[in-house]
């Protein structure tokens, strides 16, 4: 059932009921007060009336039955005074109403020798009469006495004025339902029906909706209260949606992770049982570079396998660093230390390239427990990268602490990484470079550093246009 039809029905009808039960009430109370009155004068008359016209008839004084009649007149709204023999005709008469009473009612009264009182018309007339029996001093019933009283003013409008009070009082019941209903349907039954429009939208998913907040205080309360509801609601699915993302990415970069040590351990295996015949090979190369009789051309030959060897050898120490897992010797160096640690060791390649460099670090720069050597190395690869990358002119350095970690991002504006290389950027061997240019194994190299501070690294299209490295470390690493 709507709240309106309730209130109508538990409140209203009810209430109305009652009114109308105490009116009606009322207007019978107050009814039967004035024909109580009414009665109680007309038999007080004719009783003090009786007296005199009784010793008037028992003495046949004319004059004297005249005199009391016209003492009754004296009295308010006395229209008729007639005195009557016992057997019902008329000895003496004033004023109205004498045939209101047939012979057989006289003589049933001067029998019965007691006061009779009733509403009679006559015509258009409607009167309250008395009959009283006229005695002698004796106590002999010697005739009746006619009092009759016009019933006007009030005492005859009682029933109108009940017939007006109900149908003012319906009119009114009306008029009054037709208000409540009225201002029911404007100032709450449209107020939430506004609400509900918006909960509804909100619960099939569009949790953009607001409640517009107008009208009464309470309705203006409650909509700020659901919209603030509702916008805590939004922050809170934004933050979900986020940490999902965070997580996501995280999963990405441990799976990321456990496939590259794999492939370190695998790299590491291959690259121990590459070093003996490396050894072997460095070591006849030495020993011919020794004979005179060699001639230039030969020593030279002989200086380049050496040159290729130390560059496998390198390469062989790398893998098996990249499959070897570190126990990080920490100390606390300051950020700005590692920056400017990388940016002296690219800052030939800068100037060469004509790339501006823009570091945006806090004041004071945060503190970390962590090897700076290795932090340098990491940096120092990633802005080498960005220098050598085609289109590059603006590199960005930039760091940001909160409760949990500290993330530091490169960026730079060049061409980017496609969407098909983000996924294996940290493959070793892999490289966009061309061939003798590049080995594969920096970035491979910078992300188990980067793992072996406990922290993650990933690859995103940075705000500049070109690409973005994000490294998180864990905040317990990080001195404020």
């Amino acid at each position: 059932m709507r709240l309106r039809n309730l209130i109508l029905i538990t409140v209203i009808v009810p209430l109305f009921a009652i009114l109308m039960a105490f009116s009606l009430v009322a207007i019978y109370s107050l009814e039967d007060n004035l024909r109580s009155k009414l009665e109680t004068e007309v038999q007080i008359i004719t009783q003090a009336t009786g007296a005199s016209l009784g010793y008037a008839i028992d003495r046949s004084e004319p004059n004297a039955l005249e005199d009391a009649l016209q003492s009754a007149f004296s009295f308010h709204r006395i229209y008729g005074a007639h005195v009557f023999d016992t057997e019902g005709h008329p000895l003496y008469g004033l004023g109205l109403g004498e045939a209101l009473f047939s012979p057989d009612n006289i003589r049933e009264v001067a029998q019965s020798g007691k006061l009779q009182t009733a509403y009679r018309n006559d015509g258009d007339w409607n009167y309250y009469s008395a009959l009283k029996p006229l005695t002698t001093p004796s106590g002999e019933v010697i005739g009746v006495l006619q009092v009759n009283r016009l019933n006007t003013g009030i005492e005859n409008y009682a029933d109108f004025i009940g017939l007006m009070a109900l149908s003012i009082f319906i009119i009114g019941v009306i008029g009054i339902v037709l208000s409540i209903w009225w201002g029911f349907r404007h100032h709450i039954e449209r107020p939430l029906a506004r609400v509900l429009t918006v909960m509804e939208r909100v619960a099939a998913g569009d949790r953009s909706q607001r409640v517009a907040v107008h009208g009464s205080d309470e309705y203006r309360r409650l909509g700020l209260a659901l919209n603030d509801m509702l916008d805590a609601m939004a922050e809170k699915d934004a933050d979900i949606e986020t940490r999902r993302q965070k997580e996501i990415e995280l999963e990405k970069r441990l799976r990321k992770s456990r496939k590259l040590a794999e492939l370190g351990v695998l790299a590491a295996g291959v690259a121990h049982e590459i070093g003996t015949p490396l050894t072997v090979i460095e070591g006849q190369a030495q020993r011919l570079s020794r004979h005179g009789q060699l001639g230039a051309d030969e020593q030279g030959r002989i200086e380049r396998i050496r040159d290729e060897v130390s560059r496998i050898v390198l390469i062989v120490r790398q893998l098996m660093d990249l499959g070897r897992r570190h126990n990080v010797e920490k100390d606390t160096v300051t950020l700005d230390e590692v920056f400017e640690g990388a940016q002296a060791l690219v800052e030939e390649d800068l100037a060469r390239h004509d790339i501006r460099l823009d570091i945006d670090v806090s004041s004071p720069p945060p503190a970390l427990l962590a090897n700076g050597q290795q932090l340098v190395q990491v940096f120092t690869n990633l802005l080498r990268n960005a220098a050598q990358a085609a289109g590059v002119s603006h590199i960005r350095l930039s760091a940001r602490t909160d409760n949990t970690e500290l993330t530091l991002w490169i960026e730079d504006d060049g061409e980017g990484i496609s969407e098909a290389d983000k996924t294996r950027v940290f493959d070793p061997f892999f490289t966009t470079k061309p061939v003798g240019l590049g080995s594969g194994l920096g970035l491979s190299m910078v992300h188990r550093i980067v793992n072996d501070h406990g922290g993650t690294i990933g690859v995103f299209d940075s705000t500049l246009g070109g690409a973005g490295f994000e490294i998180t470390l864990p905040r317990e690493d990080t001195i404020a």
